[in-house]
C-alpha cells in the first residue's frame, strides 16, 4: 500500500478505537450509579414534535396541490396563445393525461419528501419543501402569463 494511503486508514483506525473506548466508559459509569441518581440524571426533554398532518401541513400541501393545478391551467394557456413548453417533451405536455399525471406526481413527491423530512427530525425543512416547491410553481404560472402571444398574423 503506498504511504499516501496509510496514513487515512490509521486516523480511521485510531477514530475506530477511541469511539469504542468511549462507548465502553459510557457503559461502565451508567452501571455504577444508583437508582436514586438514575432518576435524577435524565436526558434533557426533546421539543415537542407535531403531527405530520397538522394544520399546517394540510394547508401547505394544499397550496402546492392548487399551484400544480395552476401549473397545468397557465401551461394550456400559454400553448392557446401561440408559445411552446421548454422544460417538458411535447409527448407529456401535449398529452392532457400525462400531463395531468406528471402535476400529480410532482405534488405526491413533495408531500413524500416533507414526510422523510419529519420522519428524520428535520421539521423546518419538512415546512420548507412545500413552501418553496409553492413558490418555484407560482413563479412559473405568473411567467407563463406574462409571456407575449405569438399568433401567427
Amino acid at each position: 500500500m503506498p504511504s499516501s494511503r496509510i496514513i487515512p486508514v490509521i486516523l480511521v483506525l485510531v477514530w475506530c478505537a477511541s469511539s469504542a473506548q468511549a462507548q465502553n466508559v459510557s457503559v461502565d459509569t451508567r452501571k455504577e450509579t444508583s437508582d436514586v441518581e438514575a432518576e435524577a440524571i435524565q436526558a434533557p426533554e426533546q421539543p415537542p414534535t407535531h403531527a405530520f398532518w397538522d394544520r399546517t401541513n394540510v394547508l401547505l400541501f394544499s397550496g402546492v396541490a392548487i399551484f400544480r393545478g395552476l401549473d397545468y391551467a397557465s401551461t394550456r394557456n400559454m400553448q392557446a396563445r401561440g408559445r411552446k413548453e421548454i422544460l417538458l417533451a411535447p409527448e407529456v405536455v401535449n398529452n392532457s393525461a400525462a400531463f395531468a399525471s406528471l402535476e400529480a406526481a410532482g405534488a405526491a413527491t413533495s408531500v413524500g419528501i416533507s414526510y422523510i423530512f419529519h420522519r428524520t427530525g428535520h421539521h423546518k425543512l419538512e415546512r420548507w419543501m412545500s413552501i418553496s416547491h409553492i413558490s418555484v410553481t407560482g413563479f412559473g404560472v405568473v411567467r407563463n402569463y406574462c409571456l407575449v402571444s405569438k399568433h401567427p398574423h
